[in-house]
């Protein structure tokens, strides 16, 4: 597995050359990537066998408890086999979709794609939940670029962003959680985490990493309050569409609380959370969904919508609502692919993405008109697709559960809405207005290959599903229960509640689709509705931010250096000082034990008159010089007492710091005139004079304490026995210290090139003679 990600990787880095110059077949080129993972995920999960994982570990931070620990199982399978498997017809749509663009930018969104692709798995195959957070983040940095792909539109770059804020700060509250369960239990394993389970519930850090990862979740799943980011991306192509709401990003935090529900659920908040947050976003995406006119925007809300669905059977009690949740997953990827694909080809084909003006392409688009009829069926919930038995399921799952007849109420609304949609989309674009002769981009196979095998599936999987129970259904539902299951999935289970049900559904839905123009209407003149259902309160927190930024940047980027210098000095004194003050350090004052020594005193002496020189002389040159003094006086003090080491240090320091400063202080007027008033004079002289007070203190204390050597024996015993170095100074320098010190090398390396830059930047000053 840990091959399968590197070729994956190595695979979309090398698709940007690839693809260029298979020009305009390149989608096919790189398709074989993500069909070639598909084949061997495929291949490697029916070998999973008694144990149910297979498990690959490479050691990477083995002192954090960090490793690339890699595990297949069963639920883990299902999301790899739609990653791939959906990839694959993505690929393949993207490079049709792209056929009338440059090269260049088809290979560049084809590259994102597979990168994408790679963090997907890479975030479903972790065992490891750092490593796991890695990829997790990967999956938000690509998404920012998918959306923002046409970044020449300032609606794909807020768009782009605003997915980046929302699910960016997600990750961080997930981070956070992730860092509470491994103080916890000490391990970042996800499978040794859900074994201790009863360990991790014990501790008093169990409900806030709860609410982190839970945050973490919403915000990836676009769950209110965080719903708003997932209809705005739809500014990304439609190739990118496709993929971000079926199978892969969206679902990405449906999987990690599936995943923590075996963990979690012994908190009876975690199931409840779920169940009202789910109900909640399903209702709110509905509405939403109603008042928009957009091809791709009425997608995404119900995408949103059956988010919350799948929530809501997370938390759920039964192990029917896993199942329900396992199936809802496969059927939701494959109709939902499937219409994302149709759009993108309908919104291409006449250059209009607003469903009340397309019409009549049922003669221009024949594959893509059926293929989005057999995926709005499934969609609809209709017989004999796998929609309609995944729907059966979902009632079931919550007439057994304890959470009464709200949360049906709710779904039969809501599924009704879904049902309605799918009509909308199957009918309207195609078979209503008045019939066009001719569209700007004609279908092609590789446009109508996808939506044509997704909707085909639904059908498949409708008729025969023993192949899907058997092969990724049951194995995914053992590992989320944690015990064996007796399933059975078939079209016709007799005249049950569940049939009424989707009975009720259907009837509703016809009546929506009726009176579709009526209740669109109306819903589209409640501005107020649509901004508090939409993103206006982002809108003003984001807004409120960016104010809040620019006034204190008014405040305190205004341009003046010596009030910077005196804000960062006062806050060094107050912070010293309360720390000295908070130890009870007091300095101590023994005129004992002492002896007189004239160089150091010579020296110091020196180094006073330099510091009195460089606050009297009007000339800058002069200043820096006599600032020089000091620290020159500073590397005699350490050679005079036995460290040349680090006065050879302090001279190279001192030399470099004075060469440069003085070869910048050329450039400009050696005498310039005051610009500080009498009060600012005295405010700095108040300032000096407290932080040597301060540091005078401390240094008086610290040298009147008896000397720990503990640390200097460490060193002396130990740098030649395991540094194998005979000069301790050194040994510390380059061993126990390296990247400090190397640290140290890049900082004063970076600002002598950036000097250098800037001295070569500035106009010489020519002779006026």
């Amino acid at each position: 597995m840990l091959a399968a990600l590197l070729v994956s990787f190595l695979g979309a880095i090398l698709a940007r050359f690839i693809v260029s110059r298979t020009y305009p077949y390149g989608g096919w080129v790189a398709a074989l990537l993500p069909a070639g993972l598909f084949l061997y995920f495929l291949a490697l999960g029916a070998n999973l066998g008694e144990t149910g994982a297979i498990s690959e570990t490479l050691e990477w931070v083995p002192a954090l408890g960090i490793s690339l620990s890699l595990r297949l199982d069963g639920f883990a399978l299902v999301f790899v086999l739609l990653i791939t498997g959906i990839g694959t017809l993505v690929t393949i749509y993207a490079g049709a979709y792209f056929s009338h663009s440059s090269p260049s930018e088809a290979a560049r969104f084809l590259t994102l794609i597979l990168l994408f692709m790679t963090a997907m798995l890479g975030t479903v195959l972790s065992d490891n939940l750092v490593v796991m957070f890695v990829f997790w983040e990967a999956t938000s940095l690509l998404s920012f670029m998918l959306i923002g792909f046409n970044s020449s539109r300032p609606e794909a770059r807020k768009a782009a962003l605003q997915s980046l804020v929302v699910t960016g700060g997600g990750g961080l509250a997930l981070f956070a959680g992730i860092l509470l369960i491994g103080i916890t239990l000490g391990t970042f394993s996800l499978s040794e985490v859900a074994e201790r389970a009863p360990e991790l519930l014990a501790s008093p850090l169990a409900v806030p990493a709860m609410i982190l990862i839970m945050l973490g979740a919403f915000t990836k799943s676009a769950q209110l309050p965080f719903h708003f980011w997932l209809p705005q991306a739809m500014e990304a192509p439609a190739p990118a569409s496709a993929f971000l709401h079926s199978a892969t990003m969206v679902k990405l935090g449906v999987y990690l609380l599936a995943r923590f529900d075996l963990v979690f659920g012994g908190i009876p908040a975690f199931g409840t959370t779920l169940v009202i947050v789910g109900s909640l976003t399903m209702l709110v995406a509905a509405v939403r969904a109603l008042s928009t006119d957009g091809f791709k925007e009425v997608l995404a809300h119900s995408t949103v919508g059956s988010l919350g669905v799948l929530v809501m059977l997370i938390g759920l009690d039964g192990d029917y609502s896993v199942t329900a949740m396992i199936a809802f997953i496969i059927a939701h990827a494959l109709y939902k692919a499937a219409l994302f694909f149709c759009a993108g080809t309908t919104i291409h084909a006449v250059g209009e993405g607003r469903l009340s003006l397309i019409g009549g392409l049922a003669r221009c688009l024949p594959m893509t008109t059926l293929a989005a009829g057999m995926a709005a069926i499934s969609m609809a919930g209709l017989p004999p697709t796998l929609g309609f038995i995944t729907k059966e399921y979902l009632f079931e799952s919550q007439l057994n559960a304890s959470f009464g007849w709200v949360v049906v109420a709710v779904a039969v609304l809501v599924n009704a809405v879904f049902a309605a949609i799918a009509g909308v989309a199957a009918i309207r674009p195609y078979y209503l207005g008045k019939a066009r002769s001719e569209v700007h981009h004609p279908e092609t196979p590789g446009l109508y290959l996808g939506p044509l095998v997704l909707g085909g599936l639904g059908f498949l999987f409708g008729l025969a599903p023993d192949f899907l129970l058997t092969g990724l259904i049951q194995p995914a539902n053992d590992v989320l229960v944690g015990h064996t299951v007796d399933l059975s999935f078939s079209l016709w289970h007799g005249f049950t509640p569940m049939l009424a049900l989707s009975a009720t559904v259907v009837a509703f839905a016809g009546g929506l689709l009726a009176y579709w123009h009526r209740i669109h209407y109306a819903l589209s003149l409640n501005t107020g509705l649509k901004r508090s259902l939409g993103d206006a309160g982002y809108n003003a927190v984001f807004t409120g931010t960016l104010r809040l930024a620019e006034r204190c940047t008014r405040l305190l980027q205004n341009g003046d250096q010596h009030r910077y210098t005196a804000t960062v000095a006062t806050a060094v004194l107050l912070i010293i000082g309360y720390g000295v003050l908070a130890s009870g350090t007091r300095p101590v004052f023994s005129l004992s034990g002492g002896r007189f020594d004239l160089p150091t005193a010579v020296v110091l002496l020196m180094m006073c008159l330099g510091a009195l020189a460089a606050t009297r002389t009007p000339s800058l040159l002069r200043a820096m010089i006599a600032v020089g003094v000091v620290g020159f006086g500073s590397a005699l003090i350490f050679l005079l007492n036995g460290a040349p080491d680090v006065a050879l240090t302090q001279f190279s320091v001192e030399v470099l710091l004075v060469l440069i400063l003085v070869a910048l202080l050329l450039r400009v007027p050696e005498r310039t005139a005051s610009t500080r008033r009498p009060r600012e004079k005295r405010l700095d002289i108040l300032l000096s004079v407290g932080f040597a007070l301060v540091v005078f203190v401390a240094l008086a204390a610290t040298v009147a304490l008896p000397l720990d050597g503990r640390i200097s024996e460490f060193y002396a015993a130990t740098s030649y026995l395991e540094a194998h170095g005979r000069n301790v100074v050194n040994v510390v320098l380059v061993d126990y210290r390296a990247i400090d010190t190397l640290g140290e090398v890049v900082v004063v390396a970076f600002a002598a090139i950036s000097v250098w830059g800037l001295l070569r930047a500035l106009p010489r000053r020519r002779d006026s003679r």
